[in-house]
């Protein structure tokens, strides 16, 4: 890094760090304000190298193209659960400083897996993520700019100067009062630009999958059923072994709200574990522990304040104590185990008292063994357990590690060596290599895991830490049959029920099942899908499509709607199909319900209506589910339909809408 790279980021830090004082009242100055020679910055912007690849834009991005922006360098790397926490901050400055403010994010990985555009894309689409992306898969934007972290922000002025830099977590509150200034001394100065940026999202070109980005799947075993957590739906369904849905917890729209099993929800939950007719749930971007009734259909909060914890080690009570990105969740002997992926340990939780503390880990991200407190571990994301240990998947270090159920357990490690130690190699314990494992469960003395980044499943033996691959390529991909055969793609969790494995297969949207007697891979198929309809009401979450205007005669009418599919795709048997015809206030549902082979009910579709005097619209929603061939991967697609109308003697009585369903080949 230049010296006038660390004379820009020091001055960043010391006037934050001014400006914070003074406007929370602890300073006794007026305000101190933002020297000039920081915000005309002393050193230009290197420019992105080219032949880069680009997310969320359609053409290629340069320093020169944001002239008249500020400019936010976001360097992350989609694995690091610090660059997750960042996101939020990142949504709250754009949408703050719309006009004024361009966020890059510069994705250098970390690894292997992660330098795929295609893998970066998933990641962009899973966090949600708005603004552009370069792939700097080689490190070029990283060492010229001089970051050494992830994440490192990199501010720079609409004249293409480098403001200054900051490493680490809550960049909201570190840059929002500095962009304020800026915005106000470069719009006196003339060299402010406010206008948005035109961008090409990502998310565009993203059917509908009726699962999206699934992270776990646990085993009610009790019940005979699977849990599994719809992460990007933000909800949790109940499904029999053989894929009936059989209830559905949450409304499906981001938040933290308690309630019913329709009202209650989430911010993409992950890891469950089940007591009784109790579902405990990981709300990790809420930073949350929720507990779901499954008698009396209700979500209640249990654990956290809702917003992310700022201090390492800080105990507490029920809603008072602060969490930090809880990934997986495990029940056992009246106490909650927690794996806080965010703080790189694992807290415990007493059920009757709500008393949150760590259970192993001092906070320090690294692989250390020893005394469960004074052990460190790597944002740990997956727990089992057989009933004397907790196993538990640490994904920054790419190992598998335990730590005994003990007042004075220790921590140890199965498989793994260090933070930068990673590959896709089998045998003995020392010369195992993974690739960020998500995933974990223990069954019949064998440690089952989900390799996530080399989209593998792998058996270890806790005794010795052999390891071997139990199925998957390693490509990714989606391919049922033989386990040796079968490809996934970023598999997050995995759940034993009834001699099947059940996998979370996150990037392929789908819950993949391996017969553990057969050996052979299938593809969960998910029946009952009018339940995951969510209610009618005034948030309208699908696509628009605006048909030109038509004239029509007064009195009964007709529209003829025909709902397309692409070719290689068609309407399952037994799929819901609803549409909902509306013209001004009146609104006729016109079907609503499943669609068995030999239905009535098929597009093209005639809506009969009364064409009214004064009518200037009319509105069609449809809600479709279809497959791919004879393949059990299935989507949706949710579509509101507006068609402007004039009322005329000289027009006609039938409207013709023709509507192509949206998808994405696998």
């Amino acid at each position: 890094m230049s010296f006038k790279l660390i004379t820009a980021s020091i001055l960043l830090l010391i006037w934050s760090l001014l400006f914070a004082g003074c406007a929370t009242g602890q300073s006794d100055s007026e305000g101190a304000p933002m020297p000039d020679k920081l915000l005309d910055g002393a050193t230009n912007a290197p420019d992105f190298p080219a032949g880069l690849d680009w997310l969320n834009t359609k053409d290629p991005i340069s320093i020169k193209d944001l002239n008249g922006k500020l400019v936010l360098l976001d360097f992350w790397t989609f694995c690091c659960i610090n660059c997750i926490h960042v996101i939020p901050d990142l949504k709250k400055l754009e949408e703050k400083y719309d006009e004024e403010l361009v966020v890059i994010g510069v994705h250098s990985a970390k690894f292997t897996n992660e330098q795929g555009t295609e893998s970066i894309r998933q990641a962009v689409l899973r966090y949600g993520i708005e603004h552009p992306v370069v792939n700097d898969r080689d490190f070029q934007v990283w060492n010229t700019y001089g970051a050494r972290a992830w994440p490192t922000l990199v501010l720079i002025n609409p004249n293409g100067k480098i403001v200054g830099m900051h490493s680490g977590e809550g960049a909201f509150d570190v840059f929002d009062p500095i962009i304020s200034r800026a915005v106000e001394y470069f719009d006196a100065t003339g060299d402010l630009v406010r206008s948005p940026l035109e961008l090409e999202l990502e998310k565009k070109s993203m059917p509908n999958m009726v699962l999206a980005f699934p992270g776990k799947v646990k085993a009610d075993e009790a019940n005979g059923r699977l849990i599994i957590t719809d992460s990007d739906n933000d909800r949790i369904l109940l499904v029999s072994p053989d894929g009936d849905i059989l209830d559905v917890i949450g409304s499906g729209m981001i938040g933290s709200e308690d309630g019913s099993f329709e009202s209650a929800s989430f911010s993409h939950p992950q890891g469950t574990s089940i007591e009784g007719y109790t579902l405990y749930i990981a709300d990790t971007e809420n930073h949350l522990i929720r507990a779901a009734d499954l008698r009396n259909r209700t979500v209640t909060t249990i654990l956290g304040t809702g917003s992310q914890a700022r201090k390492y080690n800080d105990p507490g009570y029920g809603r008072s104590v602060a969490l930090n990105s809880p990934w997986d969740v495990l029940y056992h002997d009246g106490k909650l185990f927690i794996a806080m992926a965010g703080s790189h340990q694992l807290w415990v939780a007493d059920l009757e008292s709500l008393y949150a503390e760590p259970y192993a880990g001092s906070a320090r991200e690294d692989i250390i063994d020893g005394p469960r407190l004074q052990a460190a571990l790597a944002q740990p994301s997956g727990l089992s357990t057989d009933g004397k240990s907790i196993f538990f998947t640490d994904s920054e270090t790419s190992s598998i590690r335990a730590v005994d159920i003990a007042v004075n357990g220790e921590v140890r490690t199965l498989v793994g060596e260090g933070l930068f130690d990673y590959g896709d190699k089998d045998g003995k314990a020392d010369k195992v290599r993974l690739q960020h494992p998500l995933g974990v469960v223990y069954y019949d003395g064998v440690v089952y895991i989900a390799d996530t980044y080399n989209s593998k499943i792998k058996t270890i033996d806790p005794e010795t830490g052999f390891t071997e691959t139990y199925a998957g390529t390693g490509g990714h991909g989606y391919e049922d049959g033989d386990r040796d055969d079968a490809k996934f793609s970023e598999p997050g969790g995995l759940t034993i029920l009834g001699r099947r494995i059940y996998i979370a297969d996150t990037n392929n949207h789908l819950i993949r099942v391996i017969d553990m007697d057969s050996g052979e891979v299938s593809t969960l198929v998910l029946r009952g899908l009018e339940k995951l309809r969510p209610e009618s009401g005034d948030t309208f979450a699908g696509r628009t499509v605006e048909i030109d205007g038509v004239t029509i005669a007064p009195g009964m009418g007709n529209v003829n709607f025909d709902f397309k599919l692409p070719r290689g795709y068609k309407f399952a048997d037994g799929a819901p199909l609803y549409v909902e015809f509306r013209t001004g206030d009146k609104s006729v549902v016109s079907f609503d319900g499943n669609r068995p082979s030999n239905a009535s009910v098929s597009f093209p579709y005639d809506i009969p209506f009364d064409a009214l005097e004064g009518m200037t619209e009319v509105e069609i929603d449809a809600y479709v589910y279809f497959c791919e061939g004879d393949s059990k991967v299935c989507l949706f697609d949710n579509v509101r339909v507006t068609i402007p109308v004039t009322i005329n003697s000289n027009g006609t009585n039938q409207i013709d809408v023709d509507i192509t369903a949206r998808t994405m080949p696998m």
